[in-house]
């Protein structure tokens, strides 16, 4: 982690032991910093290419100074010793307060665009009342770039802030505190300080791109990363220098800005193919996609942002510890354009490190020159290959009509079902691309009217334009002039019809999702480029828009071409055309804010449904009088109300002045069914929610012992082994014995006995016959045997016997998983089993009301006779019976049938007069009346050899 020293222009941080100016050896991390003028007056010389550094290892006793292009003076050297020693445990201890932090695009290198650590902004505090603009904070350009977030960062000389990072089209980079109105940055760094003298912003007019994007200069357009590890920022700086454009790699210090050592690296860049090389050319590129840090390493994704003239796409791998290049792969080699721009959404990578990228219309050559594709690339050492990819079918189509693949990647997590890895595409065509990561599909050239070689493929799903969000197994998809439309996924596809849509939005940016876990969802969307919507992520209803409160006071400022929203920590950031504004839950006016201030310990243990008294003290600390209230009571395994049991019992509080006090004392009772175990009593001030506070978080207060509640625990010792066999309705007897392992008396109740495959309840299936067992106390037990009825319909095969204590549960138990024993011998349940083992064919056409022949064989494969049935015959459009299936008139009576007999028959069956023209198989199915009890009820039906048409 760097750190950044302010005292008489002094400044430094940690560095890696890689950068050739260090004397380093292995395992050992080095500060850097520049000197101060009291180190001039030691007779010091200052190389401004040649960091001074100090060395430190992990054992603190080996930290000392290791001189560099220069010897320091002792003074200095104890001084700066103990500033760096303190500063790193100051740092250390700050960063295990850190909460969200948003280091890269939209959160996660799978894209996901979910920030799911959101504890502050909910469904029911966003809205016009309660949310709203905070702060506005001026910059020195436009804002194309996501905001990055780090919280609990230690800026030198200022103390410790929750930073939001904001980088310009002027070149600049700008560290405010998110969490304050005040609007000078903690530090702001002009990345043409580290440029030539001279060195400007590049013009748009240079670009060619001012009359889409309304840009008048080009300087920092891709989203920033940081490396948290470190304590690094990296970016990508264009430059206009004597009349060139310049690509720079810079990282930067998160808690000064500072150049670290090794930065800045000029970009350049070759790609060979056949003999041909291409070579990167800075004025045609733009480095559009957010930066990318997966693998150890930096990728910069380059095209055009309409000017189209030469560019080409490029993805570039920079060592993150060296800052050399490691990797040059274009998707155009010996052309132009198929560009990766994404709409600025970020190269994204999987858990296995390999990097995915969507490219723009331009000319395509399978496997070499992948225009209006989704790529797949790998790191392998210092090179970076092409190792997969996909093309729509239609290429040719959307190339030329400017429908290219222009969004991030969305990596989803593992799946269930044929294809566990699997990312999701869309263009601007809006045809929605489900891909198996482990093979993507190439071009099908075979195909005219879809791509059949991919997992699904929805045409016009989403009407394109953004990149998907996922969250919750939902995808969702904004569009422009659309609703946003959200899917589910089951078992690794996209469930057809959409879940839910929202009302239609001019022209949305790509969305992201804020959550708490898997709950209080809001999808957040600038709509048009000028409103900010939040909506409820499950039913998609718009819960607040920035142009709801009276006299424009939400409302944003002109915006940047596709700038969207990031959010953290109760605060949403947006980007404007020359400020960051912030918005989150506004100030609250004086309120009432009431606390526990004490609480009695419970007695030691208790028994389930007995009673105990408490006495609590009820304090309001806020600023406001509190109406009456009333306190409750609960049971938690922790300190906090999170999965309490409530007690029976409560006590009413007055009305309490400021900083007035109540207390009390009341007998609550353990609520019948409490768990045995050992827990908190919690004492919660306007537990029935009365009464608005300032805040709602501190009303709890645990007692410091806990209380053991005592239970009864009911488990069956021992269980007779079934017979060796039993067939279906066929009966016997079972023996067991059931005790109460608890420390309170159990009620009365019933064991119940089921056959199951395993030894365990799981998919058991019930028995007919019950025992009533008595009240037991603890350790007592109770034996005795019953006669038991194996169900009709139970399937054949081998079973467990089992005996469940409390098969009704009607006891609560301090351990209800501990019911059930298993015999130890396995009964074999026989029966018949009724099939067809053929048909015969029905005529080649068929006449509705017509008539004709069916011949049909009956068998019972099962190990019992069957009883006499009946076989019933349909027409089915498939080979299988379902509700769609249409019944003949006419059957035939199958007589009892021993195990392994045959009966076979004809019969002349009649064709419904209403039957829909088309071509059927015709069936046959034994038993079709269920008067046979069968282990296997799914094997009745067979379906001719050729199919009948009408």
């Amino acid at each position: 982690m760097r750190l950044t020293m302010a005292k008489g222009g002094m400044f430094g941080g940690w560095q890696r032991c890689t950068h050739k100016s260090i004397n380093c050896q292995p395992g050992k991390m080095l500060f850097w910093f520049a000197p101060t003028a009291e180190e001039f007056a030691c007779g010091q010389s200052w190389n401004s290419n040649v960091a001074p550094t100090r060395e430190i290892t992990t054992e603190l006793a080996a930290a000392k100074w290791r001189p560099a292009s220069f010897a320091f003076c002792a003074n200095f050297r104890i001084v700066r010793f103990l500033s760096v020693l303190l500063l790193t445990l100051f740092f250390a201890r700050v960063h295990l307060l850190a909460q969200t932090s948003v280091t890269t695009w939209h959160y996660d290198n799978a894209r996901t665009s979910a920030n799911t650590s959101e504890t502050v902004l909910t469904p029911s505090n966003v809205n016009s009342a309660s949310f709203g603009k905070l702060t506005t904070l001026p910059v020195d350009g436009f804002v194309v770039a996501n905001p990055l977030y780090l919280p609990g960062v230690n800026v030198l000389g200022q103390g410790v802030h929750n930073i939001v990072y904001v980088a310009t089209l002027h070149d600049s980079v700008y560290a405010f505190d998110a969490d304050s109105t005040n609007k000078s940055p903690l530090w702001m760094t002009s990345i043409l300080n580290y440029s030539p003298a001279g060195a400007t912003s590049v013009p748009s007019s240079v670009k060619k791109d001012s009359n889409t994007t309304g840009w008048t200069e080009v300087g920092i357009v891709s989203t920033p990363v940081i490396d948290p590890t470190t304590g690094t920022l990296y970016l990508v700086a264009e430059t206009y220098e004597n009349g060139s454009v310049v690509h720079r790699l810079h990282a930067l210090d998160v808690t000064s800005g500072v150049e670290i050592p090794g930065g800045p690296i000029t970009i350049a860049a070759t790609f060979t193919l056949n003999g041909v090389t291409t070579t990167f050319t800075d004025l045609y590129q733009m480095n559009r996609p957010g930066l990318l840090l997966a693998n150890g390493h930096i990728y910069i994704g380059f095209g055009s942002n309409c000017c189209n003239d030469y560019s080409q796409g490029w993805v570039l791998s920079y060592n993150e510890a060296t800052l050399q290049q490691e990797g040059a792969y274009t998707t155009e080699p010996g052309k132009t354009l198929a560009s990766i721009w994404q709409k600025g959404a970020g190269i994204s990578a999987d858990s296995s490190g390999n990097i995915y990228a969507e490219t723009g219309e331009g000319y395509y050559a399978a496997g070499t020159n992948l225009s209006t594709s989704v790529l797949k690339l790998s790191q392998s050492g210092s090179a970076l290959a092409l190792t997969d990819w996909f093309t729509p079918y239609n290429y040719q189509y959307l190339s030329q009509h400017d429908l290219d693949l222009a969004n991030g990647v969305v990596i989803l997590p593992d799946q269930p079902g044929p294809y566990p890895h699997e990312l999701v595409a869309v263009g601007k065509q809006g045809t929605i691309y489900l891909l198996n990561r482990d093979n993507m599909g190439k071009l099908c050239s075979t195909c005219t009217a879809g791509d059949t070689q991919i997992v699904e493929e929805i045409p016009l799903g989403s009407h394109g334009n953004t990149t998907p969000v996922y969250w919750n197994n939902i995808l969702y998809f904004s569009a422009a002039s659309n609703p946003v439309t959200a899917y589910t996924l089951n078992n690794g596809a996209l469930v057809i019809p959409a879940s839910a849509q929202s009302a239609a939005l001019p022209g949305p940016s790509h969305a992201v999702i804020t959550a708490s876990g898997n709950s209080n969802g809001i999808l957040w969307v600038i709509n048009g480029g000028k409103t900010l919507f939040a909506m409820d992520a499950i039913r998609l209803s718009t819960l607040y828009n920035s142009d709801q409160a009276a006299n424009g006071r939400d409302a944003l400022p002109p915006l940047a071409h596709f700038a969207t929203p990031i959010a953290a920590d109760g605060k949403v950031f947006v980007g404007t055309q020359n400020s960051l504004i912030v918005y989150g839950l506004l100030p609250l006016p004086n309120l009432t804010d009431l606390t526990e201030t004490s609480v009695t310990n419970p007695p030691a243990t208790v028994l389930d449904g007995s009673s105990f008294s408490i006495s609590d003290t009820v304090q309001n600390i806020g600023s406001a009088a509190a109406a009456a209230s009333t306190t409750r009571y609960y049971l938690s395994t922790t300190t906090s109300k999170s999965g309490a049991r409530l007690l029976t019992g409560s006590r009413a509080v007055p009305s309490l002045a400021p900083s007035a006090s109540s207390s009390g004392t009341v007998t609550v009772t353990v609520s019948a069914g409490t768990a045995g175990g050992t827990y908190f009593l919690l004492a919660c001030a306007d537990g029935a929610f009365v009464v608005p506070e300032i805040n709602e978080s501190n009303n709890c207060k645990a007692s410091a012992a806990q209380v053991t509640v005592s239970s009864p625990d009911l488990v069956e010792t021992a269980v007779s082994d079934p017979p060796i066999t039993v067939t279906l309705g066929g009966t016997f007897s079972v023996s067991d014995t059931v005790q109460n392992i608890g420390s309170a008396a159990a009620a009365a109740s019933t064991t119940r006995y089921y056959l199951s495959t395993t030894t365990s309840k799981s998919g058991a299936r019930l028995l007919t016959g019950s025992r009533a067992v008595p009240s037991l106390a603890p350790s007592a037990s109770s034996s005795g045997t019953v006669t038991v009825t194996v169900s009709a319909g139970s399937a054949g095969g081998t079973y467990f016997l089992l005996a469940c204590a409390d098969g009704a549960f009607v006891v609560p138990e301090i351990n209800e998983s501990n019911n059930c024993k298993a015999s130890a011998a396995q009964v074999t349940v026989s029966g018949p089993d009724l099939v067809e083992t053929a048909v015969s064919d029905p005529p080649t056409t068929v006449t509705l009301g017509g008539t004709f022949s069916v011949s049909d064989t009956v068998q019972n494969i099962g190990s019992a006779a069957a009883a006499a049935s009946t076989t019933r015959y349909y027409l089915s459009t498939t080979t299988s019976k379902s509700a769609s299936s249409i019944l003949l008139t006419g059957s035939r009576s199958v007589p009892s049938l021993a195990s392994a007999a045959t009966s076979s028959g004809n019969a002349s069956v009649t064709v419904p007069s209403t039957l829909p023209s088309g071509r059927y198989f015709l069936l046959a199915c034994s038993d079709d009346t269920k008067l046979v009890s069968e282990t296997n009820e799914t094997n009745n039906c067979k379906a001719s050899a050729t199919t009948t048409m009408h």
